[in-house]
């Protein structure tokens, strides 16, 4: 059983298949002659003077043209052809009279073109002579009206109304195409004799592609009565192309069948079209119609034409301003987002530093970053599996493309339907050659309501056998009929493309540099590593036993020459045991330090619950002796890393917890606690100590950074450092916060997926 698509399929191909250029036959209100380049007559309209109605050949091939015209109205017509270069566009030679349908000087107007290097001669019956009245003044005052109008529907309101007073037609239609070639009604100027159309849109199949074509190449058309006759022309081969003759320039063709049906299943006996013309590409038309025959001059159909001139101008100058206008804002956008992206380390963290310039930049409602390292979302987004889903199409299906484009998501990427009311439209940027690093920005569904001209999906008649069809048939009503238009978003503006397209290209242009820039910095990173690690080596075997002599004699001294020793003596004894003790423990501190680095990680999953029973009993037991301390640890989660590397974060935070805690009046209160969430787990230590001011945060995680003197409180100012270097290997962050007198806190995050050691 056939569905509506598949009829509308069915009428498109026909329509497409129809060779509408070469009807073979003109309307009645006029004759048609071709003239070979000697002025001989080779083809005619049956409706010629000396052809009988009965004849199917006109008497005039092989004849003459000066015969025909006679010798006067031929120098006339020769004359002006000498004067001007005619082409394929329609030229007026001027008007003449001769015999025609019992008329024995009847008036013409003379129109002429050349095509496939033959003379088309067209003779249009002039009715009545009705010149536009002081046309040069009403174009400009039609011009000026136009000026203060900046929306194409305000402009195109204005011609509508001006051709309708040029032309007398009941009502004028002015639409305008979308992508998919559907009229959509944006003017309208009419009296009570036909329906409003406004806002109503006509589908695509109504005008079919090579229909619009001719459109495009003949910008003006009349039908004066919908219920003529068509006259043929003789014979109906043309004798020098040997082939039937292109009509496409001509203003007398006979047009389809079934666009005369499609009028009177209108309503509408008389019609008139006028395009509107943009960069060589069809924009809309100006569409005539009249409830009874109707005859337009040819002088007044070439004013309206010229409104339809003027009204392209306009729409075009509407547009382009505007469009300079969205440009130098989304500039601006763009300009600080580079400024972001060049103060920052990497271009992800200045893209997010201004999220609503990133919004702004392509109009969006969301955006995402996604890089191999992290996924980041900002305004209304999916969630994080579905970005990464999306990225991972994109580059399977989109390698090989920059910028990628799409108002209907889910009609690409089915698996969208679920989050269509937040990505319904998807514009996205390839910013670095690593598969699936993207910027994508986001757009809501947009549920549109259209009303359409009746029915657009039309049913074929079908053969006697119920196979193929035997002919198009029209709609018969043009009655509101209502759609609902769903799953795609507001289209994305060639100025917001362009303005994703250059962010892109400069992003990808600080990316490289960057790169550029830490391969350098990397080369000298390992050779000063190189350098480092032989430091520590010379350390290791150069400082190391020294001061174990230093402390082993001393103690000597200290313990068997005690009795030869004064009391100063021994105290200086005791001096140098304690500071080469400390400088023993210092150097022992920075070689961890060193080999942290190095050392191979072996991940394994740890219940951090049992190592901060365990941490906890050999801190109080080295460090928080005979001290009343308050625990609280709370349940923590499992986590998932390198065992000893872990055990020794957690014993520098809580043995810091312990240190700094020692000089409080009342009871030490120290807090454990932690949690996860989708991305990553999380671990702090609180305590009520003597805190430290924030100004100096950033010293905290730094190589013998300490913001408390060594009288105070001992320590080498490695601790941290090593925890900073320990949570990087596995991929997290580390951070601190605190206030003097009231304690301090301590934390570390590391992702559920590990970063290989």
């Amino acid at each position: 059983m056939s569905t509506k698509n598949d009829a509308r399929q069915i009428n498109l191909q026909d329509c497409a298949a129809e060779p509408i250029q070469i009807p073979g036959a003109i309307q009645p209100h006029g004759m048609l002659l071709v003239v070979a380049p000697d002025f001989q007559i080779l083809q005619a309209s049956l409706n010629t003077p000396g052809s009988s109605g009965k004849s199917s050949a006109s008497p005039l091939p092989g004849k003459p043209l000066s015969q025909f015209l006679g010798e006067k109205n031929f120098r006339l017509l020769q004359a002006k052809l000498d004067s001007i270069n005619i082409d394929d566009r329609l030229f007026h030679l001027g008007s003449i009279s001769i015999p025609w349908q019992d008329d024995p000087a009847h008036p013409f107007d003379v129109l002429a073109h050349r095509h496939d290097n033959l003379l088309i001669i067209e003779l249009e019956s002039i009715e009545h002579y009705s010149d536009v009245e002081d046309f040069p003044s009403r174009v400009i005052d039609f011009i000026i009206s136009l000026e203060s109008k900046p929306r194409p529907e305000e402009i195109s309101d204005i011609a509508a109304r001006e051709v309708r007073r040029l032309s007398g037609f009941d009502r004028v239609l002015i639409y305008q195409f979308d992508v998919d070639w559907h009229g959509n009604v944006i003017a309208e100027s009419r009296n009570d004799n036909l329906p409003a159309y406004l806002g109503h849109r006509f589908p695509a199949s109504d005008i079919p592609a090579q229909a619009r074509e001719l459109y495009r190449t003949n910008r003006s058309r009349l039908i004066r009565d919908a219920a003529y006759i068509p006259v043929p022309i003789s014979p109906a081969e043309n004798p020098v192309t040997k082939r039937a003759l292109d009509m496409s320039y001509c203003a007398l063709r006979s047009v389809s069948p079934v666009h005369v049906e499609y009028m009177r299943n209108m309503g509408t006996a008389a019609s008139m079209s006028f395009s509107i013309v943009r960069d060589g590409r069809l924009w809309g038309l100006i569409s005539c119609h009249h409830v009874a025959p109707r005859w337009v001059s040819y002088s007044i159909r070439r004013a309206c034409e010229l409104v339809a001139q003027v009204l392209a101008l306009q729409l075009a100058a509407a547009e382009r301003q505007a469009m300079v206008e969205q440009r130098l804002q989304l500039r601006q956008y763009v300009s600080r987002l580079l400024a972001s992206m060049a103060e920052t380390d990497d271009f992800v963290t200045g893209l997010l530093k201004n999220p609503d310039d990133l919004l702004s930049v392509a109009g969006a409602a969301g955006a995402a970053v996604i890089t191999r390292e992290s996924c980041q979302m900002i305004g209304q987004s999916p969630s994080e599996s579905d970005v990464r889903e999306i990225a991972a199409w994109l580059a399977e299906h989109h390698a090989d493309r920059k910028i990628i484009r799409i108002n209907n998501l889910v009609a690409e990427f089915p698996p969208a339907e679920r989050f269509k009311n937040i990505a319904s439209g998807l514009l996205a940027a390839s910013v670095s050659s690593f598969a699936g690093s993207y910027v994508m920005w986001f757009r809501p569904e947009v549920v549109q309501t259209v009303v359409w001209a009746g029915d657009p999906y039309k049913v074929p008649v079908h053969s006697k056998d119920g196979k193929i069809p035997a002919r198009l048939n029209p709609r018969t009503s043009f009655a509101a009929w209502t759609e609902v238009v769903r799953g795609s978003a507001h289209p994305w503006s060639d100025a917001e493309v362009e303005s994703v397209t250059e962010l892109n290209a400069e992003a990808v242009g600080i990316v490289l540099r960057k790169a550029e820039a830490m391969a350098a910095l990397s080369a000298e990173l390992q050779r000063s590593n190189r350098e480092l690690e032989a430091f520590s080596y010379s350390v290791s075997h150069d400082l190391r036993a020294p001061f174990r002599h230093i402390t082993g004699y001393a103690e000597l001294i200290r313990d068997y020459e005690s009795s030869n020793l004064s009391e100063r003596g021994k105290r200086y004894a005791s001096i140098v045991i304690e500071a080469a003790r400390d400088a023993g423990r210092l150097i022992d501190n920075l070689l961890s330090f060193s080999q942290m680095g190095r050392s191979t990680m072996q991940p394994m999953n740890i219940d951090l619950n049992q190592l901060v029973r365990e941490t906890q009993a050999d801190v109080m037991e080295t460090e928080g002796a005979q001290r009343a301390i308050k625990w609280e640890v709370q349940p923590l989660p499992r986590t998932y890393g390198d065992l000893p590397m872990m055990r020794l974060a957690v014993r520098n935070f809580l043995s810091n917890a312990v240190k700094y805690t020692r000089d409080k009046g009342d009871t030490a209160h120290i807090v454990v606690r932690g949690h996860e969430d989708k991305n990553e787990i999380t671990f702090e230590v609180q305590d009520n100590g003597v805190g430290f001011d924030m100004q100096y945060s950033d010293k905290l995680f730094g190589v013998f950074q300490r913001l408390h003197r060594m009288e105070e409180f001992a320590g080498t100012g490695i601790g941290l450092a090593n925890v900073r270097r320990i949570v990087e290997r596995h991929g997290g962050r580390v951070w601190a916060s605190g206030e003097p007198g009231q304690g301090a806190t301590f934390g570390f995050s590391i992702p559920k997926q590990q970063v290989s050691g």
